[in-house]
């Protein structure tokens, strides 16, 4: 995909198709012009029909946050890869810590779904991270090289469609954001557990940063030399917050 910084928004559980609409005309016309970054917003399944919509001829991309690994069949409440994918998705967020904790999904399941959705022709952002119970106890190399090597295991080949996101499950929707330091000896960790899985694969990835990014840190988070991007969870509900952290990317880029 380039070597562009990769600006991703992960909605989470907010909005309805008419805010998403509002949302889109206020954010829009800010990021006009913008072209050294990549832009993409994540919203919940409902309102991805008026994001695509509203999208339409401009560079923003669109994605699902999560989905199941079969085409179709008796499986409520779920949706497709192929679904994402007619629906205009481009990208889809798996193994987010929100899914791994509160739904109890396990890197052997999530990595069914990375497996069907690049099979799909989506591009996959996969989600490591860890506990702060990990991280007090050491561990978070070993969990995170864990998570990676269990969510990517049989597509090693296909590394040029995969992003991944390092997100600190202490850091999300708390307001403590690793420190940028801290978060780019991660991010470089995550690029030798790549580079042992394809060593010309890895140097496609974009590792992500995600937990409690906004305007005021990103730029020290993204001026890190292994951070190609960030995935802003609370600061990408406001049009103007994005809007700024896409700015914050640009400049940096320029």
């Amino acid at each position: 995909m380039g070597d562009k910084l990769l600006i991703a928004g992960n909605w989470k559980m907010h909005k309805t198709p008419q805010q998403t609409r509002e949302y889109f005309e206020q954010f829009l016309p800010q990021v006009e012009g913008v072209n050294g970054v990549e832009i993409l917003i994540c919203p919940p399944f409902i309102d991805i029909p008026a994001a695509v919509e509203m999208t339409k001829d401009t560079p923003v991309k669109i994605g699902g946050q999560n989905c199941y690994y079969e085409k179709e069949g008796a499986f409520t409440g779920e949706i497709s890869p192929v679904m994402l994918k007619a629906a205009g998705c481009e990208y889809v967020i798996l193994g987010h810590s929100e899914r791994r904790h509160i739904f109890g999904e396990s890197d052997e399941l999530i990595n069914k779904k990375v497996i069907s959705a690049l099979e799909e022709g989506l591009r996959v952002i996969l989600c490591v991270g860890e506990t702060l119970q990990e991280r007090e106890s050491g561990l978070t190399f070993t969990v995170v090289e864990s998570q990676l090597k269990l969510g990517l295991s049989g597509v090693e080949d296909k590394l040029s469609q995969i992003e991944i996101a390092y997100e600190p499950v202490w850091a999300i929707g708390t307001g403590v954001a690793a420190k940028p330091e801290d978060a780019q000896e991660v991010h470089k960790f995550i690029y030798s557990v790549l580079e042992n899985l394809n060593p010309e694969g890895a140097k496609k990835v974009r590792v992500l940063y995600g937990g409690s990014v906004k305007p005021a840190n990103a730029e020290a988070i993204l001026s890190q030399p292994h951070i190609k991007g960030v995935l802003v969870g609370g600061a990408s509900l406001k049009p103007d917050s994005f809007a700024e952290i896409v700015k914050i990317g640009q400049r940096l880029t320029a």
